[in-house]
């Protein structure tokens, strides 16, 4: 067995610091920037890249919403056009600094709102990939497991990786339980791990209400903004190794 450990990275901006990226970095394999709009500047992106890069992990694009307040996890009543623009915009963003560290982007993820709303609307899901495809049609494009973000890029001809999540509940439609509700995280290391070994061994996940859901694992996602990341990570990666699973980029 195979699996992507990937983390969201590069979600400083300004003089804020966020996430302990330094520490993460060299126990995954695929980092996700985010690209300036929901976090992350012109300085954190080409830190971030360098640092990807330094510890040979694949390098992904992260676009959220523009929405810095909210860190990209609001709704925004958005066209169409507007998501393909901001999606374009922000993969070329990340271009320009991978071109300068002579480094490629290997994949896409949306973050946030943008991945739920894709998740759960197959007009914008189609939108997102419309716009990676466009961009590059090489691009492995990242989304949520059984939904319409994997259905609508596989349509368009884009690699795709299915995402489950080491530290989410999920609801029995297979979507993920929204983080208003406070149990959406899962902040206890052992139930994460249960989840994860659950989910790569069995291609399976217990719902919040109990429900068993079969789902294909290509990635796992620990956030690294989650107060408990990095210890996360490093039990994750030692379980699954104690397992036989062998980590690696997508």
């Amino acid at each position: 067995m195979k699996i992507d450990l990937n983390c969201d990275l590069g979600e400083a901006f300004g003089n804020y610091s966020f996430g302990g990226d330094q520490q993460i970095i060299p126990l995954i394999t695929s980092a996700n920037i985010a690209c300036g709009f929901h976090a992350g500047d012109e300085n954190v992106i080409n830190g971030t890249v360098k640092l990807a890069k330094d510890n040979n992990v694949g390098i992904g694009a992260h676009p959220g919403l523009p929405d810095l307040q909210g860190f990209g996890r609001r709704n925004m009543d958005m066209t169409l056009d507007e998501i393909y623009n901001l999606v374009i915009y922000q993969l070329g963003a990340l271009q320009g600094f991978c071109k300068i560290h002579q480094v490629n982007i290997n994949h896409v993820k949306p973050h946030g709102a943008l991945y739920q709303m894709g998740a759960k609307n197959k007009d914008i899901a189609r939108k997102i990939a419309q716009a990676v495809y466009d961009f590059d049609s090489s691009l492995v494009f990242v989304g949520l497991a059984n939904s319409y973000l994997i259905s609508e890029a596989q349509k368009i001809g884009l690699i795709t990786a299915s995402e489950v999540f080491a530290d989410r509940r999920y609801e029995s439609n297979g979507q993920l339980v929204s983080r208003k509700e406070k149990d959406a995280v899962i902040t206890d290391t052992n139930e994460a791990l249960k989840q994860v070994i659950t989910m790569v061994t069995e291609q399976q996940v217990v719902s919040k209400d109990g429900e068993v859901i079969d789902l294909q694992a290509d990635t796992i996602c620990v956030h690294g903004d989650g107060a408990h990341a990095l210890e996360f990570v490093t039990n994750i990666r030692q379980q699954l190794m104690k397992e036989g699973v062998e980590i690696q980029s997508l």
